[in-house]
């Protein structure tokens, strides 16, 4: 007995080896703003290049990730993608961070899920409460775990309970356990734990977050069908199938002339049925998993008579758009999804959705007032399609304003139009980094989709992508690749990018090497093919990781100069200074006219090289608190002095 406690512990040893703690500096959208939040959750590394598992609550709206291992080492990670209908999210650790005599990452393996009974011995592993790894021991006491509370557990608006049957278990579970593994005897993962009912907890199947995970860590996203059907168990027990309890419009299933009260016993061919609401989700899952665009049928039954339905699946969008700022306005924003502008009822996907206003801000104080899930269409008379639109002419009303700008608004409200006036003041201009992924060519692409591709006299069955612009001083400068090139291959593999959606193919292509890793890209110009070898950089460090310095006191934000600053603004490499990323209005710094997007130069005649050398200066400032602080400023091609005058806090 003894010897098998020590072979169960060693195994279970090995995955608690591989579990990660993981701090989380995520933003959600609020009283029209974005705010920032610190948390910790739990994940699991599944293979040795890094791959993270854990829940899409725990990391899908992160903004920054840090990982620790088991023996205390801190990683940074980047979120590869995150699923909302399984609650699942696959993080990559920045391995290249790691030193070169570093020991091998400790991975675990996926189980059957399938082979989990009733009474199995299980191991809960996380991080609880942010502290070290911890594991739990308990048995799965349930199979098919769902909560009966309909749409008891959503996120981003999506019912994850439509797709997941939890295996229960009395492991017990704590706060921040979220993400982690459950473990068996045999140091499997069979599941993911992700919620806790009472004393049970409850944790995805290990199957189900293998595919997800898979699919997530290549493509960033899961593909999956929809019909719009929705559906629960059939109310007589004595015949098979599944009820028919709504049909959405304009979906599939109306357009195939499917109704309420309908049965349906098969679909695609597969014998289908729903006693009670366990049996909901594996229904689901075959829906899910079709093809979209295929043509499927469905049989059943209407008012005792057969019936059989023929239908085309259709791609299946998120039910929400994550949500953005906007400023100026004093609000958060959604784009349309096709399920959310169907809930919304309305006729398209066009306009932007109000998520949340900032009370006391420019769309609070307008009269009538923006309000959530308010529509904005037209601004100024100008049509808004998308978030972009909205940005885009409010930085073309306030451009060298110092006043808010009234701006005529037209928004729908259940429907009804209405205008209003809303005084908007200047844009901040929003630093992203160029790539998401840490190895990094240089360039800027767009697909090559079938109409370019033909006009360009390839035809339409060419792939892959055009150089919009080729960076300085990067990878693909020193290959000799050029703007206007087209790209077809990597290594001989094709890029398969013909849609305007497969903007990620390339920049996934490239993820998958390693830094200075040598690639050779088959090149179209001028009507000849020819192959150029690149050996990839690191990524450049985006603006969002650069150290930054705030001055309270004079109520202004500066960052360090990133690659996509210099290339830019068009500074060469010997320039230096420091980036104003943020000025407070009514503060002294705007009061003496510093402006965000400023380069500070020079501080009382002192030249700047970087914020660490700045905030050192600013200290020294601050305690000497001069009446005057001469700030030396870059601004487009021009230069100037600014005087501040600050009254200082004693």
């Amino acid at each position: 007995m003894g010897e098998e406690n020590f072979k169960i512990n060693d195994r279970v040893n090995s995955v608690y080896r591989a579990i990660v703690r993981i701090e989380v500096v995520s933003e959600r959208g609020s009283n029209g703003r974005m705010l920032k939040s610190g948390s910790t959750g739990s994940g699991v590394i599944i293979d040795a290049t890094g791959l993270v598992v854990t829940n899409h609550h725990v990391a899908g709206k992160a903004t920054r990730l840090t990982c620790r291992l088991y023996d205390g080492e801190e990683l940074g990670a980047d979120l590869l993608g995150a699923d909302a209908l399984t609650d699942l999210a696959v993080l990559r650790l920045r391995l290249s961070d790691r030193p070169e005599n570093a020991p091998p990452l400790q991975t675990a393996v996926f189980g059957n899920s399938d082979r989990v009974k009733v009474g199995d011995i299980c191991f809960a592993m996380g991080s609880p409460a942010g502290l070290s790894q911890s594991v739990t021991r308990g048995i799965v006491s349930n199979l098919a775990l769902i909560s009966h509370r309909s749409s008891s557990f959503r996120l981003d608006g999506e019912n994850v309970g439509e797709l997941v049957r939890w295996l229960g278990h009395d492991a017990v579970i704590f706060p921040g356990n979220s993400g982690g593994p459950l473990v068996n005897e045999r140091g499997e993962i069979i599941g993911i734990n992700e919620v806790a009912i009472a004393s049970l907890g409850g944790a995805i199947p290990s199957n189900l977050a293998k595919e997800v995970s898979a699919e997530l860590a290549e493509k960033g996203w899961v593909e999956r069908s929809w019909i719009g059907l929705e559906c629960q168990p059939y109310l007589k027990a004595h015949r098979a199938g599944i009820l028919v309890s709504g049909v959405i419009d304009e979906s599939p299933a109306k357009k195939a002339g499917i109704l309420p009260g309908d049965i349906i016993t098969h679909l695609d061919g597969k014998s289908v049925q729903a006693k009670i609401p366990e049996d909901l989700p594996p229904f689901h899952q075959i829906i899910s998993s079709l093809l979209p665009g295929k043509e499927c049928s469905m049989r059943g039954y209407r008012d005792n008579e057969e019936k059989t339905w023929t239908l085309i699946t259709q791609k299946r969008e998120p039910a929400y758009q994550p949500e953005k700022e906007l400023k100026s306005w004093g609000l958060t924003l959604r784009e349309f999804t096709l399920l959310s502008s169907l809930e919304a009822r309305r006729l398209g996907e066009y306009g932007v959705q109000v998520h949340s206003v900032a009370q006391g801000g420019p769309s609070y104080s307008s009269k009538p007032r923006l309000l959530e899930n308010d529509v904005i269409t037209e601004i100024n008379g100008q049509k808004i399609e998308k978030i972009e639109d909205l940005v885009n002419i409010s930085r073309e009303l306030t451009q060298d304003q110092d006043e808010p700008v009234p701006t005529l608004v037209r928004f729908e409200r259940n429907l009804a139009n209405y205008l209003t006036v809303i005084k908007i003041g200047p844009e901040a201009d929003e630093t992203r980094p160029f790539e998401a992924w840490k190895p990094w060519l240089g360039v800027s692409t767009q697909v090559l989709t079938n109409e370019l591709a033909e006009a360009l006299g390839l035809g339409k069955t060419a792939r892959g992508v055009r150089l919009s612009q080729v960076f300085p001083d990067t990878p693909a400068e020193r290959a000799g690749m050029l703007a206007d090139d087209l790209i077809s291959r990597i290594d001989g593999q094709i890029i398969q990018a013909y849609r305007p959606e497969d903007v990620e193919v390339f920049g996934n292509m490239i993820k998958q090497y390693r830094i200075h890793s040598t690639v050779c890209f088959e090149i179209w110009r001028d009507g000849k093919i020819f192959e150029l070898n690149a050996t990839l950089d690191k990524r450049p460090t985006p603006a969002n990781e650069l150290p930054e310095f705030e001055d309270k006191e004079l109520e202004y934000t500066v960052r360090e100069l990133s690659f996509a600053d210099r290339v830019f603004l068009r500074m060469s490499s010997d320039e230096n200074g420091v980036l104003v990323e943020n000025v407070e209005s009514a503060g002294w710094a705007a009061l003496a006219g510093l402006r965000q997007g400023d380069i500070l130069l020079t501080v009382n005649e002192q030249a700047i090289s970087g914020v660490e050398e700045f905030r050192s200066l600013m200290t020294g400032i601050h305690q000497m608190q001069p009446k005057q602080v001469i700030f030396f400023i870059k601004r487009g091609i021009h230069t100037l002095f600014l005087e501040l005058e600050p009254e200082w806090t004693p």
